[in-house]
Formats: structure tokens, sequence, C-alpha cells
């Protein structure tokens, strides 16, 4: 998803960061991150799939592609947990978003199966995380678009995202809902 279709600001990774961290308010990250399965099959439970499917913004995300897009991003950072915990200071390099949501075709998707996907990597990742020492999370990788990035700095980023997300499906869902 583009910054704009965030409301995060990419070119400037600090910001997006801080931005990331505000929203986890404190908040322990593996405890947003442990809830954030059942919520989406909470909204995906409350609503119709044409509501889901809609894309209430132009050149915006509808709420069953973010889903899609929350499965992507689990898939991408267990994969950097992963290498940051096996190698030296590995490269991680940053995604295209936008044509994976699109190439995958999730707005197509069963909506409870995007569900599942994203709440079956989220275990899976969510018992590495948990097993990772105070020392491991002190571990680095260097993303090409944002520089060093420790464990303990990704965690938190994920459950912000997470956050970021979950409001953004809410409030495209309260727009399909009110333009109805």
């Amino acid at each position: 998803m583009s910054s704009a279709q965030t409301g995060l600001s990419v070119s400037d990774p600090q910001a997006y960061r801080e931005r990331l961290f505000t929203l986890i308010a404190g908040r322990d990250p593996l405890e947003v991150m442990g809830e954030t399965a059942a919520k989406l099959a909470e909204i995906v439970a409350s609503h119709s799939l044409p509501v889901l499917r809609s894309r209430p913004f132009p050149g915006k995300w509808t709420p069953n592609e973010i889903i899609g897009h929350l499965a992507d991003t689990e898939w991408v950072y267990g994969y950097r947990q992963r290498m940051i915990l096996s190698e030296e200071n590995p490269p991680i390099s940053g995604t295209k978003q936008d044509l994976w949501v699109s190439a995958l075709h999730y707005n197509q998707c069963e909506p409870t199966q995007l569900v599942k996907e994203f709440r079956t990597l989220r275990e899976f990742n969510l018992a590495l995380w948990r097993r990772s020492s105070p020392e491991e999370l002190k571990r680095v990788g260097q993303h090409n678009e944002r520089g060093t990035e420790s464990l303990a700095v990704i965690v938190r980023m994920i459950a912000g995202h997470d956050l970021s997300h979950l409001q953004q499906i809410r409030r495209y869902i309260e727009a399909v809902q009110q333009s109805a």
C-alpha cells in the first residue's frame, strides 16, 4: 500500500516508525499481535462479502485486500525475523505491496480464508517472537529503504501496522455503509 493509502510517510523512516509506535501506546506488541487474527475474524463475520469487497475510495484497497496485505506482511516479516535471527546483519528487501495485492487477486479471495491464512502465519511467527531472548531482539538487519532495524523495533512496528490497518478497515467499512 502506498504511503497515501496508509496515511504513513515512508519517505521518512523514523517518522513512519514513530507513527506505528504511537499506535501501540506502550502496549505489549506481542499482546497486540496476538489479538489481530480474532479482530479480523470478527470484522469478516460481521460484514457481508459485498461490503468487504467494496472500494470506498478510488485507488485505495478494499477491506478484503487489506486483509490479504496483512497476510503477506506476516509472511514477509516472518522471513525477515528468521533471517535476522540466523544471519549476521542480513540485507532486508522491501516489497512492492500494491503489486502483490493486485497480482494475488485478494479482492476475489474468500475473506474467511484470508483470515485463516493470516492466523496460521501469525501463530507460527508469534511462537518464534515469544521464545526470542532479549539478546536476540537486539539483532539487526539492513532494510533497503529504512536502514538498520532490530528485531525489537520490528516487533513494535508489526503491532502498530496491525492497529493501523484495523483502523483503516473500519474506516473503509464505515464509508461503504454510509454511501449505501
